[in-house]
């Protein structure tokens, strides 16, 4: 630990920290530490150690990344007056960071009705339900709300307990679902499952549909296998309760078209449930409201959030189907938000802007032509190993040989810190692939001023890096 307290990566160097990186940039590594001293300012400096006196530290969390000030539309400011295009944002910016219509909703909830006790109901509760349910495909009709993703995840799964008399279930490795002790039972991230004792029993895990790294070695001809392999697990265990998987994982990997139809067909045959989450990818980031519909399938249940709160509250919900309506006796959550007037008008403020500004298909534009224009960033870049994505749900995956595929850890998070020092904010997921999840308003403008910083990053880390890339390819522009 340093003086204020703050732990640090250990040196010893047979203890890797590809494990934290799982799920994001490492807050504790000497890249983001040396990036700080060169960014940051005093008072800055001064707050984030405030701040990491008080909060219970966690990785990828504490300590913080920078103080921020404000926020509005595709960008936040920091303390010190610099404005970041935000790639990341949690996923809840669908539409925007302070859109108008989403405050002028939730200041007209605030001074009506500020809040809705438990045992009475609202018109805006009444609404939404109605609003997503009507939205949603299918036979997904009934509704209920919680304040976050890893709550709905819950009521998911006491749910498929309840309605098949089983426990079971299965999900992917390198999944993630939340963070509570059930979440990361099905979840399949090491830095959230280890070292926290006995999870839930019966949570089985298989790979998920990785082209890019498949188990077994489809190099982008998907024969299905991952979803036989479904199959196989659930015809061993044979008492499954549900499948549980993000519908498209927001690294992101995304999945060959048959195969959600596959593994719903598997469930089916099985007597299981077919549970997806589309917490983080929820209305409109892939170019539909909802990512189950690129597949043309409709899962038994259906978990989101984070958008769904219009960027500013917090709000989750799980759709199910009307059949599964069964627990009147007893309680799947009870808590003081469960139909929260205001958060119901945020997310019909939310959806009205995503359907009256015509987000899906401006999702749907704009992703096809940055996709093609990170097709061509990969001819010009050795260290870009595959570039992927859905609407507005783009991945960047560098590698240092894109014959082995060996995962460029330390240039990812270089070409990170070099963007961020020129305005851009995005996540790393896997240590290795640049997540990019722009809010769903960007302008034409502002997606190039993002992809330029992202080109002069890239170049600028290739050089540093020199011989240890290895374009060893034949998809190179030699």
């Amino acid at each position: 630990m340093d003086d204020s307290g703050v732990p640090r990566l250990p040196e010893n160097p047979h203890q890797p920290d590809s494990r934290l990186k799982s799920e994001g940039d490492i807050n504790l590594s000497p890249k983001r530490l040396k990036w700080a001293e060169s960014f940051l300012d005093e008072e800055t400096r001064a707050w984030l150690e405030r701040d990491a006196k008080v909060f219970l530290h966690q990785s990828l969390s504490t300590p913080c990344l920078d103080v921020l000030k404000e926020s509005s539309g595709a960008c936040f400011t920091d303390l010190s007056g610099r404005t970041f295009l935000d790639f990341h944002g949690n996923n809840v910016h669908q539409v925007g960071y302070g859109h108008p219509h989403v405050i002028e909703a939730i200041t007209r909830e605030m001074q009506q009705l500020p809040f809705c006790p438990r045992r009475f109901t609202n018109i805006p509760a009444i609404l939404l339900a109605e609003k997503l349910a009507h939205l949603a495909p299918g036979d997904l009709n009934k509704v209920l709300f919680a304040p976050g993703g890893t709550s709905a995840i819950g009521m998911a799964l006491k749910l498929a307990r309840a309605a098949t008399g089983r426990y079971k279930t299965i999900s992917m490795w390198d999944s993630f679902h939340g963070a509570s002790l059930d979440a990361i039972s099905v979840g399949g991230e090491e830095v959230f499952r280890s070292r926290i004792g006995p999870l839930l029993p019966g949570s089985e895990h298989v790979p998920p549909p990785d082209a890019y790294r498949c188990l077994w070695g489809c190099n982008g001809s998907c024969n299905l296998k991952c979803a036989d392999y479904i199959e196989y697990v659930l015809e061993k265990e044979g008492d499954v309760a549900a499948v549980i998987a993000e519908t498209i994982r927001c690294t992101p990997f995304i999945p060959p078209r048959d195969y959600w139809k596959k593994v719903r067909e598997a469930c089916d045959r099985h007597g299981t449930l077919l549970i997806l989450d589309e917490i983080p990818i929820c209305l409109g980031r892939t170019g539909k409201m909802f990512a189950c519909e690129h597949f043309e399938v409709v899962p038994d249940m259906l978990v989101i959030g984070k958008g769904l709160g219009g960027g500013i509250f917090p709000l989750a919900a799980l759709i199910a189907r009307e059949d599964l309506d069964i627990l009147g006796d007893r309680a799947l959550a009870i808590t003081p938000m469960r139909k929260s007037s205001v958060g119901c008008a945020a997310a019909l403020a939310a959806l009205e802007v995503i359907e009256q500004e015509h987000i899906l298909e401006h999702a749907t534009r704009m992703g096809e032509q940055v996709l093609s224009r990170l097709q061509s960033m990969k001819k010009e870049h050795p260290l870009i190993g595959d570039v992927r994505g859905t609407g507005l749900l783009l991945g960047i995956e560098l590698v240092l040989d894109r014959e082995t595929r060996q995962r460029a850890l330390d240039e990812a998070e270089e070409v990170l810190y070099a963007c961020l020092s020129r305005g851009l904010s995005f996540k790393l997921t896997m240590g290795n692939i640049l997540t990019l999840t722009p809010p769903l308003i960007i302008s034409d403008g502002e997606m190039d001023h993002a992809l330029a910083i992202i080109d002069v990053a890239l170049s600028e880390v290739e050089r540093q890096t020199g011989d240890e890339i290895r374009p060893r390819s034949t998809e190179m522009v030699l």
